[in-house]
Parts: structure tokens; sequence; C-alpha cells
């Protein structure tokens, strides 16, 4: 009896997380980049953060999901702390839509449902409708999974040493805050945790205050995916952790200080069991929300004194774009041009930190650096929308040539973000395979990234200070680079025919120090803009 308990308990429960994840993965592909611009632009003050997570966290149905892009933002400088914690706490609400759908007793358009889903992801061609079907689908398998996991428990309804330890969470609640904590942080989801609760209801195995206090304390387990994804993060990202889980510990320590109470509110929320334990669930975290939002800005002060250092933060989208300034045509130009070097800043930044990445096989720096890409993208269509708007007045010819140059540094500091990118993809196909360079190899990386970093970073002043003759030095020098480049492209090409270094890890760096060389050249390019050779 107990192993087809076990197995059916494993294969719903995986069958739930799977249907969960793909619903998931449909919603999110089907709102393409928006949720990401969502996160960026929505989240300018506490409120607006906590009701942009809760939405974001709905679509992409998992607060888990939300918190890590949220760290990752944090990470990148594109949060601020007070921004991070609004977005986490509308995370906590967000999460509980998944409990409310599975408690309501519509298990009889599961299949229907299934192959719906199916049906418009295999038979539809256009991305979004596919998108679509997928959530479709994802969504009927989450409820067959709660099916076989309430089918699967059914024995246990008779079983008296199962039935004790159940009745064990009711009398003794902060055991089932442990139980639910624990299960949570295993499997990193809260919702499967209620679908596990909601499945034992169902079944009539298990009462209000059990089901509540291991409900309360899942709302602690899921707070271990946002603290693991903050490790190796900035101060940012660490302090917002430390914050949601300061809210989520103490909330759910109010709740069992006034546990009878609670239980005895919740009673009069629905007439079964199941409808009381999603109730308790989207009312703790809605109360959690309200209790501690009025004392945001203390929390944040307190985790400051923990975790105390300076906040790094990158301002998302543009900085200095004004469009009242396109009535006059110099100061309009002047601000674009201070764009573009916040822009070639970032990028540098991000060739850095890819190279990093490479170095250090640190996996924990990719989505900040990523972050870096999608924000350059952002800016490279900013601006050079603010350029093309700026040459629809009546232009001089030097005003003319300016705005063409600006638009080549556009493009050509995008590029670098675009090498940037393909740089952490080989560095993560380097880690996958667990690849290896020779020191010599290494070496030689180093010392052709440090004279391709010194092209760029001399090519972002001469840019600035509009220094002819540093611009005119970076063009010499790009021959040298270029000849240096076939020299390393030899040199790797013997020690793979020497066997002193494998087939896999020498496509990775002769890919890299293409990578690299391509950099120089948009460097190049950048120099010949200052001496009006583009």
């Amino acid at each position: 009896m107990f192993f087809s308990i076990f197995t059916g308990m494993v294969g719903g429960l995986g069958l739930f997380l799977f249907g969960m994840k793909t619903m998931a993965s449909g919603l999110q592909k089907a709102a393409g980049d928006r949720l990401r611009r969502i996160l960026e632009v929505l989240t300018s003050n506490p409120f607006m953060a906590t009701l942009t997570g809760a939405l974001v966290t709905i679509l992409v149905q998992s607060s888990s999901t939300t918190n890590v892009m949220v760290v990752s933002f944090a990470n990148s400088g594109l949060m601020t702390l007070s921004q991070a914690l609004g977005t986490m706490l509308g995370a906590n609400i967000g999460t509980t839509f998944t409990a409310q759908l599975i408690s309501f007793d519509i298990y009889v358009i599961t299949f229907p449902v299934i192959g719906i889903g199916a049906g418009i992801h295999l038979f539809t061609t256009k991305r979004i409708y596919k998108s679509i079907g997928q959530a479709i689908l994802g969504f009927g398998l989450l409820f067959l999974g709660l099916q076989v996991m309430s089918d699967a428990m059914y024995p246990l309804r008779e079983h008296p040493p199962f039935i004790s330890m159940l009745a064990s969470f009711g009398a003794i609640p902060p055991l089932g805050v442990l139980a639910g904590a624990i299960f949570t942080a295993m499997i990193q989801s809260s919702s499967a945790t209620a679908g596990v609760v909601i499945a034992m209801t169902l079944q009539g195995m298990i009462d209000t205050p059990s089901a509540i206090a291991i409900v309360l304390g899942a709302n602690i387990g899921t707070s271990i995916t946002a603290a693991l994804a903050s490790i190796g993060t900035n101060l940012t990202s660490r302090r917002a952790v430390l914050a949601i889980v300061t809210v989520k510990v103490s909330g759910v320590l109010l709740a069992l200080l006034l546990f009878n109470p609670f239980v005895h509110l919740i009673s009069y929320t629905g007439d079964t069991v199941t409808r009381q334990v999603a109730n308790a669930h989207t009312i703790f975290n809605v109360l959690n929300v309200v209790v501690f939002f009025p004392f945001i800005q203390p929390l944040l002060r307190l985790v400051t004194r923990i975790l105390p250092g300076e906040e790094q933060v990158v301002e998302s989208g543009t900085k200095n774009l004004n469009k009242r300034l396109l009535g006059s045509t110099t100061a309009a130009i002047g601000v674009a041009r201070q764009e573009l070097l916040r822009m070639a800043r970032i990028a540098r930044e991000m060739l850095t930190d890819s190279m990093t990445i490479l170095y250090n096989r640190d996996r924990g720096m990719i989505d900040s650096t990523m972050q870096k890409e999608d924000l350059i993208d952002s800016l490279d269509k900013e601006i050079t929308t603010f350029l093309a708007e700026i040459g629809q007045s009546s232009l001089g010819r030097d005003q003319s040539q300016a705005i063409t140059a600006l638009m080549h540094v556009s493009s050509d500091l995008e590029r670098v973000g675009d090498h940037a990118e393909n740089i952490i993809e080989l560095a993560e196909g380097k880690i996958d395979e667990d690849l290896v360079f020779s020191d010599h190899a290494i070496e030689e990386l180093k010392e052709f990234y440090g004279l391709v970093d010194g092209m760029l970073e001399r090519a972002i002043t001469a840019f600035e200070k509009e220094d002819q003759e540093l611009a005119r030095q970076i063009i010499e020098e790009s021959r040298d680079v270029r000849m240096k480049e076939r020299s390393l492209r030899k040199n790797h090409t013997d020690r793979i025919h020497q066997k002193l270094c494998v087939p896999k890890s020498g496509v990775i760096f002769l890919d890299l120090i293409s990578n690299l060389q391509r950099v120089a050249d948009h460097a190049t390019n950048l120099a010949e803009v200052v001496t009006g050779d583009f």
C-alpha cells in the first residue's frame, strides 16, 4: 500500500510542478519581454511596486521567479532597495492565485483543458498562440497532478498513525509550520505545498488548523529560492532578501501568536476545508503586506544597519534625454552625447563582467550582466529615436553630420554589448562541458583582452573629450590588434594539432578572440567618428 501511495504522490507532485512550470513558461513567452519592462518601469514607488509584483507573479505563476528577477534587477543596479522590497511583497500576494484556482471543484474540465491546450500548441504556427496553448496545457496538467495526488492518498484516510501525525500539526501549530517550511524549501514552490495540502483536504485527511499551519510554513520556505539567488550578488540584492525574509518570518510568528483567532476568522470564509485553506493562504499574505507596509521605511533602515555600505543603482532607461530640448538642436545633440557616454561605460562594464564570468566560471553573475545587455539595447533604440527626431528639424551641414556620427556610435556600442553576450554564452558552454584552457592559452587570452579593453577605454575617452590625437593613436593601434589576433589564432591551432588543447576548448578559444577582435573594431569605429573618418 505504502509503495503505491508513495509513487502516486511523487508522480502527482511531478505532474503538478511540471504543469505549473509549463503554464508559467507559456504565459511568459506570450508576454515576451513585457514582464521585464513592467518590473523596470512600474516600480517607481512602494505601492506601485507591490501592485506590480502581484500582477507579474499571477502571470508567471511563481513568486520564486519574480523574486529571482527582482534580485537580478537589484544586482545590476536597475532597482533600488525600496522598489525591490515592494515588488517582493506583491509577489507574496500574487502567488496565492494558484491556490485559489485549484481550490475550486473544476476537475471535470481537466482532460478537455489538456486536449484543447495541446491542440492549440501543436497545431498553430503563430508564436503567441503556441504560447497560449502551452499555458492552457500546463493548467490542465496542474489539475491532473492534483487529482493523482488526491487519489494516491485516499488509503491514508483510515491509517491511524498518519491521522495522528496530521492531528499534531493542529494541536502544535509550530510543528506544522516547520513541516511546511521544510517541504517548500525542498520543492521551492509554496503553490505546490498549497496544492498538496488541498489534495489532502479533498480526501478529508486534514482539518483546517493543521492545513493552515502547514501553509504558514510554506511562506517561510518559499523565501529560500530568493536567498539562494542573492548569494554572490551586490549589497542591494542581499538587503532586499533580508528584508523580505524578515517580513515573512515576523508575519508567521505573529500569526502563530494569534493562531486560534486567525483560524476562527478563516472558518467564516468558506464552507469546506479546501476553500478555507486557499483563503487562509491569501488572507495571511494580504494582511502581512498591509501590516508591514506602513513600516517599510523603518524596515529598510534596519536592514541597512545590519548590512551597512553604499547602495549602487544604475538608472534604467535614458537619464539625460529630454524631448523639451528638441527645439534647440545644439542642446539636444549635447544631451545625446552624454547619454551615449553613459551607454559606452555600461557596455564596457558588461564586457568586463563577461570576461570575469569566463575566468571565474561564475554563473551567479550571468543574470545581472544580461540585464546590462537589455539596458544597452533599450538605450540604443531610445537614443536613435531621439537623434532621428532632432533630424526632422532644419539642420546645418555640421549638425546633420554630427547626428549621423552619433547614430553610428550608438550602433557600435550596441554591438559591443552583443559581443559581450556572445562571450557569456561561450563561458556557459565552457562551464557546461567542464572544459579547460591551457595555462598558455589563458595568458594569451588575458593579454589580448587587456589590449582590447584598453582600446575601448581610450576610445570612450577620445569621444568624451573630442581628442583627435588620441583617436588617431587608437586607429593606428587597431592594425597591431588585428595582427595579434591572427597570431593567437595560429598559436592555438598549433596547440590543438600538438594535442596540448582539446578541440572543443579550441573552438571556444577561437570564438572568444574573434569576439574580442570585433570589439576592437567597434572601438576603432568610435575613434573614427572622433576624427571624422567614419
